[in-house]
C-alpha cells in the first residue's frame, strides 16, 4: 500500500469530516469531475488534429447496485496515467483541473468550462463510502489502472488486466463507491434510491453542459393477448431505459429574446415551488473584470412565513453551473428578502468546499449591482404597471418600510420613492412625490396618521381638521409606518414648482413663463409631520392669538383639570387645530415618541417596560363643553370638573384607538353623568 502524500491522515479526516456539511453534495463533486474530463478530451480534440470524438456520446452515467450497495460515476474523458493517478488523487489537494486550466488558459473559451478548482472534491466520497475505488483509461494509451483507497492510510494502484470484467475498452473513468454501512446516526440506503439520485442531479448538477444519464424504470402495458377474454385486465410491466437526468442548458445563459414569458413562469413556479407565476421576471448579465449572469423573479404573492423568524433569504448560486448554494443571503439585503432568483457565476471566491462563499470585493460588487438592478425594475413597474406595483406593494411593503427604519434612515434615497400610502384627500395609493406634487402653494410638510385602520383614521379630528386646512393627509395602517417615518424624518421631493420668497420675485417669474422660458422647478425637502404631534403649527396669527388668551383666562380651570388627571398628561391646553364643530378634545404628543408608537410597543415581547408617550390633552375652547367646564369651575365644583375631565381624556384616547386604562371606571363615569 501506498501512503498518502503530505500529512494525509489528518488532512484526509479534515477532508471527510469537517470541510463538507452536506453529505449529499459528494455526487455533485463527482459529477464535476467527470464533466472536467470530458471537457479535458473535448479541448484536446480543439488543438489536436489527430483526436477525433463524436460529441454527441459525451456523457456521464451514474449508477447503483442495491444489494452490492455500490454507487457508479462513469465518464468518456480524457482518463488518466498511472502518473496522472498518483498525482492527481495520491496527493491531496492537487487540483489537475486547476492545473489545467491555468497551462490551457488561452485556448480554452466558451467551448470548455472546467469546474474543478481546490483538489479536494474527489474526497468528499468517503463521507458516504468506506471503500472507493477508481478504474481510469487515459486518452491514447491502451493501459487501464485501478486506484483504490478506504480512505484512512494510503492506497493502492494496480495495472487491470485486459480480461478483467473492469478492463475499460475506450478511454474514460469509472468510479465506484462502496458505502458505508447504516448506523443509529446515519443511514447511506437513502442513496441507493433511484428517485433520491435523480434528485441529488437535479439539485445539484442540473446544468452541467453534458447529459448525465441513468437506467430509470418505467411502467408500460402489455400488449393485449390475442386470445384475450372479453373481460380482459389490461397488464402492465416494468422496464428500464437509459434517461437523460438533468437539463444541461441554464434558462439563464439564454437571451431573453429566445425564452418566453410562458418558459420562464415554468422554470420559477418549478424551481422555487410556487403555483403563482412571478410578478415581474428580469435578467442581468455582467461583462469584465467580474462576470455573472443572473435571472431573478418577483413573486406574484408573500410566502406565508415571511415575516417569521424561520424565513430564509437568499439567490441560488451556481459556479460554472454547478449548485453551490440554495440560498446565498449575501446577495439580497433584507429588505429586498423576498427576490428569487439564480446567480451564475465561475468568478466568486468559494471557500474549499463550495459550499459557502468568501467575503469579498467581488461578492459586494454583484450583491450592489443586484440591488441596482432590483429597485430600477420596481421603479419601473411603480410607473409603468401600477396596478401590479399595488398589488405588490401590498404584499412586500412592509419590508420597504422596515428597510428605511432598520437603517436609521440611511436607505431612505434608496427605498422612500418605492413607498405608498392611502391618501385621505385623493381616495388612493399615492408616492411621497405624488404627494408632493399635488401639495398647494405655502405647504412645508407631508402630514400622516397612524393607526389600525383607514377608516378609523379619517375619523379622527386632528385628520379632519389638517384636511379642512386644505391639506392632504396619509393614512398609514402597518405598525412598522411610524418607525419608518420617524427613521426618515423628512422626504426630498423632485422637481416642485419653485416657492418665491416675495411676491416681486413670483411675478417676474410668472411674467418670464409668459413669455415663453420654462417654469423653475426645484427639490425640496419636506418634514414628515404626524398629524398628533404638538408642534404641527398649521394655525393662522389670530386662532394663535385667541388660544393664548383663552389659556391666560382660564389658567385655574386647565390648572384643576390637570391635577385631577395627574401624570396622565404633561398638560392641558387651549387646542389650535380643533374646529367649532369639532370634537371636545384631542389627546396629542410631545416628543419623539408618538402615540401610535407607544401603541405598538406596547404589546411587544417587553411591554412593562415599554417607554409612554408625552400625553397633552388639548381642549377645544369653541365647543359647548368648554362652557360646561368653565361654568363648573366658577361655582367651585371640584369633584364634576375632575369627572369631565377623565371623561375627556378617556373620550379623546378612544378615538386614537387606545383603551382607557381603567374602562369599568370609565363606564361608570359616563352611567354618572347620564
Amino acid at each position: 500500500m501506498r501512503k498518502f502524500k503530505t500529512e494525509s491522515k489528518k488532512l484526509l479526516d479534515l477532508m471527510i469530516n469537517s470541510i463538507y456539511t452536506n453529505r449529499e453534495i459528494f455526487l455533485r463533486e463527482l459529477v464535476s469531475n467527470a464533466s472536467d474530463a470530458i471537457d479535458k478530451l473535448y479541448l484536446k480534440s480543439l488543438t489536436d488534429g489527430s483526436v477525433h470524438v463524436d460529441q454527441d456520446n459525451l456523457a456521464i452515467n451514474v449508477a447503483f447496485d442495491k444489494d452490492a450497495r455500490t454507487i457508479t460515476v462513469s465518464d468518456n474523458g480524457i482518463g488518466m496515467t498511472e502518473d496522472e493517478l498518483e498525482k492527481n488523487l495520491g496527493t491531496i489537494a492537487h487540483s489537475g483541473s486547476e492545473e489545467f486550466k491555468a497551462a490551457n488558459a488561452e485556448a480554452q473559451g466558451d467551448a470548455v468550462d472546467i469546474i474543478g478548482r481546490f483538489g479536494v472534491g474527489f474526497y468528499s466520497a468517503f463521507m458516504v463510502a468506506r471503500e472507493v475505488s477508481v478504474t481510469t483509461r487515459a486518452w491514447g494509451s491502451d493501459e487501464c489502472f485501478r486506484w483504490a483507497s478506504d480512505g484512512v492510510e494510503g492506497y493502492t494502484i494496480e495495472r487491470v488486466a485486459a480480461d478483467d470484467p473492469a478492463y475499460r475498452a475506450t478511454c474514460g473513468t469509472d468510479i465506484v463507491l462502496h458505502l458505508k454501512e447504516n448506523t443509529d446516526e446515519a443511514s447511506y440506503d437513502e442513496f441507493l434510491s433511484e428517485w433520491q439520485l435523480k434528485e441529488l442531479i437535479r439539485r445539484y448538477s442540473n446544468y452541467v453542459r453534458y447529459p448525465v444519464k441513468m437506467l430509470v424504470t418505467k411502467s408500460r402495458q402489455k400488449d393485449k393477448p390475442e386470445d384475450a377474454p372479453d373481460d380482459y385486465t389490461p397488464e402492465w410491466e416494468d422496464y428500464t431505459e437509459l434517461e437523460t437526468i438533468n437539463s444541461m442548458t441554464p434558462i439563464w445563459k439564454k437571451r431573453s429574446s429566445e425564452v418566453t414569458d410562458e418558459e420562464y413562469a415554468e422554470f420559477y413556479k418549478s424551481t422555487f415551488h410556487d403555483w403563482a407565476d412571478p410578478a415581474r421576471t428580469f435578467t442581468l448579465h455582467a461583462e469584465g473584470t467580474l462576470e455573472y449572469d443572473a435571472l431573478l423573479f418577483i413573486p406574484g404573492q408573500a410566502p406565508f412565513d415571511l415575516y417569521s423568524r424561520d424565513y430564509e433569504k437568499g439567490l441560488e448560486l451556481y459556479s460554472s453551473n454547478v449548485l453551490i448554494m440554495e440560498k446565498c443571503a449575501d446577495l439580497l439585503p433584507d429588505y429586498y428578502n423576498f427576490v428569487r432568483g439564480v446567480v451564475d457565476s465561475a468568478d466568486v471566491s468559494l471557500n474549499i468546499s463550495r459550499e459557502t462563499l468568501q467575503q469579498t470585493r467581488q461578492l459586494q460588487a454583484m450583491a450592489r449591482r443586484i440591488e441596482k438592478k432590483i429597485t430600477s425594475e420596481l421603479e419601473s413597474m411603480r410607473d409603468q404597471s401600477r396596478e401590479d406595483y399595488e398589488k405588490f406593494f401590498e404584499n412586500f411593503g412592509r419590508g420597504l418600510k422596515y428597510g428605511i427604519y432598520q437603517s436609521y434612515g440611511m436607505k431612505k434615497d434608496e427605498l422612500a420613492g418605492l413607498l405608498l400610502f392611502w391618501s385621505a384627500r385623493d381616495q388612493k395609493m399615492v408616492t411621497l412625490q405624488e404627494y408632493a406634487a399635488a401639495m398647494p402653494a405655502g405647504q412645508k410638510a407631508i402630514y400622516y396618521a397612524a393607526g389600525d385602520s383607514r377608516e378609523r383614521l379619517a375619523k379622527m379630528p386632528v385628520v379632519e381638521a389638517v384636511l379642512a386646512k386644505g391639506y392632504d393627509v396619509l393614512l398609514a395602517t402597518q405598525d412598522v409606518d411610524e418607525f419608518c417615518f420617524q427613521a426618515m424624518r423628512d422626504f426630498t421631493a423632485k422637481g416642485l414648482p419653485m416657492a418665491y420668497e416675495d411676491d416681486a420675485a413670483r411675478e417676474a417669474a410668472e411674467k418670464a413663463v409668459a413669455d415663453g422660458a420654462e417654469p423653475e422647478v426645484e427639490d425640496r425637502t419636506l418634514e414628515l409631520k404626524n398629524v398628533t404631534s404638538g408642534d404641527l403649527d398649521l394655525a393662522t396669527e389670530d386662532e394663535k392669538k385667541a388660544a393664548e388668551e383663552a389659556t391666560k383666562a382660564n389658567e385655574g380651570l386647565f390648572g384643576a383639570m390637570k391635577d385631577a388627571l395627574g401624570e396622565k398628561v404633561e398638560k392641558v391646553a387651549v387646542s389650535t387645530r380643533l374646529a367649532a364643530d369639532g370634537a371636545p378634545a384631542v389627546i396629542t404628543s410631545e416628543g419623539p415618541l408618538s402615540l401610535e408608537m407607544e401603541k405598538v410597543l406596547s404589546v411587544g415581547p417587553e411591554a412593562d417596560k415599554a417607554p409612554k408617550a408625552t400625553r397633552v390633552l388639548e381642549v377645544n375652547a369653541k365647543h359647548p363643553v368648554f362652557e360646561k367646564l368653565r361654568a363648573a369651575q366658577e361655582a367651585g365644583e371640584t369633584e364634576k370638573v375632575g369627572l369631565y375631565a377623565e371623561l375627556l381624556y378617556n373620550q379623546a384616547l378612544l378615538v386614537e384607538g387606545i383603551m382607557p386604562e381603567d374602562p369599568v371606571a370609565f363606564a361608570t363615569q359616563v352611567c354618572e353623568l347620564m
